[in-house]
This record gives structure tokens, sequence and C-alpha cells, in this order.
């Protein structure tokens, strides 16, 4: 009799009896599988699910990332029923074709899969997140941006008309929506569309990185230009300055909310298309990487009931995505919180939330000014930008909100001395300020293809790391598009301000002897937070350098 995989992971201590009975009560909840339940909790990792799984059914385990995938496999099983049954195609010999299956004992799955490829099946085991991963990269190479191009053909040579894009399956229209299927099938955050001298470059922001994906003929801007614009709205006629609009995309259960920007250049307009996905937006402080340490100083700022929070780092650091998940945590029907933003990036259910409008006079100044009188108990500013602001966001604190802001600075202490150079007094600065999180985004490095190395010593000694010490870094696999690094964490220094703290600021002392106070209190600077990342293996020395010695 095949022992289940609860009893096969009580015996061998990975969980407790009351980790396994919790599990179980949720299984009968959701309906899930028992692993995949375990997985969600966090206590076991996907992985040793598969070896158990090995072990428990006698079915080989595949690594779909060490695996040598050949393109044409996908040709045995047609995309549609590669999702619905999550299986993916790994070889096919001798008339046996063998399938990668997350749930190998679907009799039901199995026997509609040898149905609908005509095959003799041979099953394999893979993890679930490597299938859908393998579906995503390969199923859309399948129609890919270069395919799109050549069945443009001819048109190249025409000049633009709107049949190029007035039509569902026209090849404008197909070409933008591949170019979206792509870039959001890999996880890109932005798309650069950029004329240049007789191309046009096409790059992703994949993780921080730009790389480039292909170069297009220079004939296609203004018809892929248009189209872009007629999707978000835009002005068609209006080629001369700058636009901003947005349109939804949808992918299967999912809408994307697609920003877009446009920009006049020597070589033509040159777009920008942000994407964001609301739905898959994970608003949660322990899922962002800060330490038990950090999320506890965290937790502690949240529980004043006023007084001011900064959020600190420079663009692109992950800034909003913390104000957020801040407010997502304090968020209770008891509490009256109002947001001002440029733009509104992130809906929140029971937030109530107001986009700036500086045209119309909104700004957010006066938009703040307003909110005072609708009796808030939590503020969150997007951005404190200017004296005027800064000195209503203090006031605001000192007189019994909460208020939550960023700040373009580089470090904890840096916020400090920006708010005091906007003129706000030393005096108000000291009263109302609760803390400071000046943070980082660095790649983490892919678990798939991560490995054991030996740095370069010049590395070794920026970090100020032992010469001969042993390091983690990604070799570059097919699911990190080889670039070693998968999915972005969090980097920070974190500032709780004291009786100590606050006596200083009033003085205008902000050098040694803050810095002997912080470090009394247990503060770790962010190089400090950033090289325990690299010694526990989540980056490698030269992410740490770049983005630590570069901003």
């Amino acid at each position: 009799m095949i022992k289940k995989i609860g009893e096969i992971l009580l015996e061998c201590n990975i969980i407790s009896k009351y980790q396994l009975e919790n599990a179980l009560d949720l299984q009968k909840k959701s309906g899930k599988k028992i692993g995949e339940i375990l997985v969600e909790l966090g206590l076991i990792k996907e992985k040793l699910l598969m070896e158990v799984l090995e072990f428990q059914l006698g079915i080989p385990y595949v690594d779909l990332n060490a695996y040598d995938i050949d393109p044409e496999i996908i040709k045995f099983l047609p995309e549609s029923f590669a999702r619905k049954y999550n299986a993916f195609p790994l070889k096919y010999k001798e008339g046996v074709l063998t399938l990668a299956l997350s749930d190998p004992i679907d009799i039901v799955a199995i026997n509609a899969l040898r149905v609908i490829t005509g095959k003799e099946i041979q099953i394999a085991l893979a993890s679930k997140s490597q299938i859908e991963r393998a579906i995503e990269i390969f199923y859309s190479a399948k129609d890919s941006i270069k395919e799109v191009l050549q069945n443009i053909g001819v048109r190249l040579q025409e000049s633009f008309s709107e049949d190029l894009y007035d039509q569902e399956n026209a090849p404008i229209i197909k070409l933008v929506n591949t170019v979206l299927f792509r870039a959001i099938s890999e996880g890109a955050s932005d798309i650069h569309i950029e004329p240049q001298g007789k191309e046009i470059r096409v790059r992703y922001r994949i993780d921080g990185e730009l790389f480039e994906v292909i170069r297009w003929p220079k004939e296609l801007l203004d018809s892929v230009v248009t189209r872009i614009k007629i999707m978000g709205g835009m002005d068609i006629a209006q080629k001369r300055i700058a636009q901003d609009g947005h349109f939804d995309f949808p992918i299967n259960d999912n809408i994307y909310d697609i920003r877009v920007s446009t920009m006049p250049t020597i070589h033509g307009e040159k777009l920008v298309l942000r994407i964001f996905n609301h739905q898959r937006m994970t608003l949660d402080l322990k899922y962002l990487g800060f330490d038990s340490y950090e999320l506890d100083l965290i937790s502690k700022m949240l529980q004043f009931p006023h007084g001011m929070i900064l959020v600190t780092g420079p663009t692109g650091s992950g800034k909003t995505t913390t104000l957020y998940s801040m407010l997502n945590h304090i968020n209770n029907s008891s509490k009256n919180i109002v947001t001002l933003e440029d733009p509104v990036e992130y809906i929140i259910d029971g937030i109530n939330q107001l986009q700036i409008n500086p045209k119309a006079g909104v700004t957010f100044a006066q938009a703040l000014r307003s909110i005072l009188r609708q009796d808030p108990n939590v503020i969150m500013i997007g951005e404190i930008r200017d004296r005027e602001t800064a000195e209503i966001a203090v006031r605001a604190a000192l007189t019994g909100h909460l208020v939550l802001s960023t700040l373009h600075t580089g470090d904890a202490v840096g916020s400090i001395t920006r708010l005091l150079d906007m003129g706000v007094e030393a005096s108000l600065v000291a009263s109302s300020l609760i803390g400071v999180v000046s943070q980082r985004l660095i790649r983490k490095i892919c678990p798939y293809c991560k490995e054991e190395y030996q740095p370069d010593v010049q590395d070794l000694i920026a970090l100020g790391l032992d010469v001969n010490q042993k390091l983690f870094h990604g070799k570059g696999c097919n699911l990190c598009n080889k670039s070693g690094f998968s999915g972005r964490t969090v980097i920070a220094e974190i500032l709780l301000l004291t009786q100590k703290h606050r006596e200083l600021i009033t003085r205008g002392n902000l050098t040694e002897e803050f810095t002997k106070v912080s470090k009394q209190m247990d503060f770790r600077s962010i190089r400090e937070t950033a090289v325990k990342k690299v010694i526990e293996g989540v980056t490698t020395p030269r992410e740490i350098i770049k983005v630590i010695f570069s901003n």
C-alpha cells in the first residue's frame, strides 16, 4: 500500500503532527492537494515535495531547468491542453511521447492526453511552477515576434494605412499583442520601443535590467505608435509633444494595466509601456524580503497613533510597494485611511485614494489641506517634493495623524537632512518623525541554476569578506533567460528614532554622534544588510556592488 505524503513527511520529522493536522483541515476547505498546501504554508520546499512524490510513486522526477528541451517538441501537444492538464512534452522517441505532469496519478488526464496526442504516453514528474513556466516560455515563442514580422511581408514597403490595424487579426495588431504577451510571459515590468537611425530597438526590463529583444524595420514605427496610441486613448495626430495614456490588456484570467508614455526624439516617437498586474500584486510586508528584525521595527513604527514614517531610496527602489504594504498592514474598518498619489498605482479596498492632477490645480499641498478636513486617521502622501507639502505633512503628523510618505534620498539620515534643507524647523522634524525605511531592490539568484563558486578577490574585499570565502551565483538557464537571476528582493536600513535621536536633530547634530547612538540601538546599515544577503546566498557580490555603489 502506498503511503500518503503527509505520513512520509511526518515519519521523516520534516513536519510535525500539528502542522499536518492543520494542513489537512485546510485541505478539506480548499480541496487542494496536501503537498500543495504544505508548500504554500512554507513548511516544505517544492523540490522536496517532488522528491517525496518520486519516492512515493516510483515515477522519475525531472528538473525542467536542467532538461534540454527541444522547442519543436511542443508541436505534439496543443497549448490549450498543456495548460488544462498542467502537462509539458519532453521528448518523442519510437512512437512514445514523454510528458511531464505535476499530478502523475490523474488517470483521467493521462487518458485524455493519450487521445489528444494520438501517441503512447510515458509519464515523468515535474513541479507545477516549472511546468507553468515552461509553457509560458516555449508556447509563447511559438507565435514569435519574428514570425509576425515575416507575415507583414510586403506591407513594409507600403505607406501607413488603416488596414494595418483596423481588424483584430491585422498584422500590426498581432505584432503589438505579441510583444505585450511575450513581455508579460517573461516577467517584464516595462517595454521600450525606441527608434534608432535605421531600425526600431525593442527592449524589455526584467528584474530591473534592460534586455534587447529584437530590432524592427524603421518603416513600422508610425504604424506601431498609432496602434498603441489608439489602445491608450491618445491623440494620434499629435507627434511633437509627450503624451501619456493607459489601457487594459487581458491574458487568461488576468487583466494587466498598461501605462503608455510617448516622447518625441530626433528619430521619431519613443514609447515606454509599463506593465501592472493588480490581481497578482502581493501587498504584504513579509513577502517583500524584509527579515524578522526589520519586520519587527516596521511593525513598531505602524503601532504609533500619530507621527510620520518615511520610505526613502532612488527611483525604482520599491518605495511605493512598501508604502502600500504598510497601509495594507494597518487597514481595518476602524481607520479612515486617505492617500494622495501621482499616479494611483494599486487599488486597495477600504482605502480612500485621491489622484493628484496639477493641471486641474490638485497639487499635493492643496489636496493635503482638503484631506485634513476629512477626519483621517492615516494619510499617505505619494512623495514629499517641496517645502509646502513637507510642512503640512509634519504639522498633520503633530496634530494626531499617522502620515506615511516617500523621499528621494540615499540613506535614512539623509531624509532628515532633506527635510531640514526644505526649510522645515528642526524641532518639528524631531517631534514628528517616527522612523525611516531606506531601501533598494536587488536581483535574487535563480534557484534553478544556483551553484557555489569562488568570487573575485576584489569583490570580496569591496564587501569586507574573507578572500577565501565561497559564495553563490546563478550560472544561467532557460528559466531565467540565461541571466542567473530570477525576481528581486529588498535590502534596507531602518531607523526607529529614540529620544536621544530627537535631541540631536533639534541641535542639528547629524554626524558621528548620531551614528553612534544609532549603533547602540542595533541599527544596521544598508551595506550590512546587503552583505548578509550575499552570505546567505540570496544574491551575488557584483549585484550588491552595482546597487549600493552606483546609487
